[in-house]
């Protein structure tokens, strides 16, 4: 029995939303993978992983910078803005193909990543949606994606509209985290419903948890993968959690609140 009239956290929940990438999925492999797979598609050399992989990095944070979204705002196609960081991604590797090639290539590249292949599912992510929801709660996803992570690539994943109430991701939407407008929009989307009813579950200090906490929801953090960052999120009093099992034990036991 409880005391003192406290209430568990799970019984003042109306609603869990969840980040996707590194809560929910994983990427599988590395990048250099699928760029190599595409090259050799087509008779070329594979280019190389770490340059690619650098190259990437630094082609897609200028492009996010410069149209954030996904391009949402400058009213850039998906495929369009996910061609300009194609290609300078092979240009800063030291790559340049001509227009034929490139096109080839690309249309490879992005076909892959708009399928199941490149992600694999945890293994707790389908039961913990189906436990929340046999509880009574919504569930929604909040993700900083393009378009194809709700039409195909999560469906494709067996995380469909069966697991999950609605979601918010920003290359639909056009606000992406950490701005708490996008968590601002989930909590309309589950129906209107008070910040301190929901719980934002997610992998991100930056991105997921301090924009939730900042409109009044809580929040916590997972740590899959034994993060260096985990212990500092721990220091600034975030609860931090090895998995969802754990959150699901947590959100049952009634000893923490978050």
């Amino acid at each position: 029995m409880m005391t003192g009239g406290a209430m568990s956290l799970l019984s003042k929940l109306r609603c869990i939303t969840v980040d996707v990438t590194g809560t929910l999925i994983a990427y599988k492999g590395e990048l250099g993978d699928y760029y190599c797979m595409a090259a050799k598609a087509i008779g070329l050399p594979c280019p190389d992983y770490k340059r690619v992989h650098e190259g990437f990095k630094l082609s897609y944070t200028d492009m996010a910078q410069k149209y954030p979204c996904f391009g949402f705002s400058a009213k850039i196609p998906n495929v369009v803005w996910w061609k300009t960081v194609v290609r300078d991604s092979f240009v800063k590797a030291g790559y340049e193909y001509d227009e034929e090639t490139f096109e080839k290539v690309f249309r490879r590249i992005y076909s892959t990543f708009g399928s199941a292949a490149p992600y694999s599912v945890f293994q707790d992510s389908q039961p913990f949606l189906r436990w929340a929801r046999q509880k009574g709660l919504i569930v929604g996803l909040v993700s900083n994606a393009e378009y194809r992570y709700q039409e195909v690539i999560l469906p494709a994943l067996g995380l469909n509209k069966g697991e999950w109430d609605f979601g918010v991701f920003s290359g639909i939407e056009g606000v992406e985290k950490p701005d708490p407008r996008i968590y601002k929009l989930a909590l309309e989307r589950a129906g209107n419903i008070a910040p301190e009813e929901v719980l934002h579950i997610g992998d991100s200090m930056r991105k997921d948890y301090v924009p939730a906490k900042s409109i009044g929801m809580h929040a916590l953090l997972l740590d899959r993968f034994k993060t260096e960052a985990a212990k500092d999120w721990r220091e600034a009093g975030a609860i931090v959690l090895p998995d969802l099992v754990s959150v699901q034990q947590f959100l049952e036991s009634d000893k923490l609140k978050c």
